[in-house]
């Protein structure tokens, strides 16, 4: 029944694969890929311009699923799709949500299991569309880019393409989030800097404001001392 939907909507060619990626981002359980290579295929001249509708397609459906999981929690996930995939991506999240979005961008699992997970644990949307916008674009474009040069003998290749994605940007992650963490490290030592930088000028101030008041009152004190003493002479006489 799915590969029906899936046969049904590539007789519309590029506005098919544009409804596909946007419900493959939602709820449907049939990659894109799966649509976007036999219509590259059919005129590799076309494939970056397909490769472009489903980035697309892709990007608009993953508010939807994110909103979806904000609703329903991601209980839905589980009639769709493979318990194992779910595990693993949930997994992921609870660990760093930023790296589970990143690299399941690129991953074999379906994207629409991280768009609902998003939304059920609350992760924010303006995040996971950057990171969808990044991972997305490299493997749709990926795929356009090798039939669009090889035609017809890309078509082995791309169905490993997300296997080589996956290679490819796990290093390449590793590094972002390695360089992303001695940044803030490097933010929250000066943050702590400033702070304590901060504070010891308040205790200086407190501290010149405090012997400031200290020499006033003895200042007042004098003052009043040699007021009594004038006056006592001045009785005396």
């Amino acid at each position: 029944m799915l590969q029906d939907i899936v046969d049904f909507l590539m007789k519309f060619g590029p506005w098919g694969l544009f409804v596909h990626s946007m419900i493959d981002a939602i709820i449907f359980p049939i990659p894109a890929l799966f649509l976007q290579v036999p219509l590259s295929l059919v005129n590799p001249s076309d494939a970056f311009l397909l490769a472009t509708v489903g980035y697309i397609g892709c990007l608009i459906g993953t508010p939807i699923g994110y909103l979806i999981g904000k609703l329903l929690g991601n209980s839905i996930l589980y009639k769709i799709l493979k318990k194992e995939w779910i595990e693993a991506a949930t997994t992921m999240f609870k660990k760093n949500g930023d790296t589970a979005v990143l690299i399941g961008s690129f991953t074999p699992i379906p994207f629409k299991v991280f768009t609902i997970l998003s939304g059920a644990l609350n992760f924010p949307l303006w995040r996971l569309l950057m990171y969808a916008a990044v991972g997305r674009a490299a493997k749709f474009y990926l795929v356009g880019a090798l039939i669009y040069f090889y035609g017809q003998a890309a078509e082995n290749m791309v169905h490993n393409v997300s296997l080589y994605l996956f290679a490819i940007a796990v290093p390449l992650i590793a590094l972002f989030l390695f360089f992303r963490k001695k940044r803030r490290k490097k933010k929250a030592a000066k943050a702590a800097e400033a702070a304590a930088a901060s504070a010891a000028e308040e205790n200086i101030q407190e501290h010149t404001a405090a012997s400031e008041a200290s020499a006033t009152v003895e200042e007042s004190k004098v003052v009043v001392d040699a007021g009594i003493s004038t006056n006592s002479s001045v009785s005396h006489t």
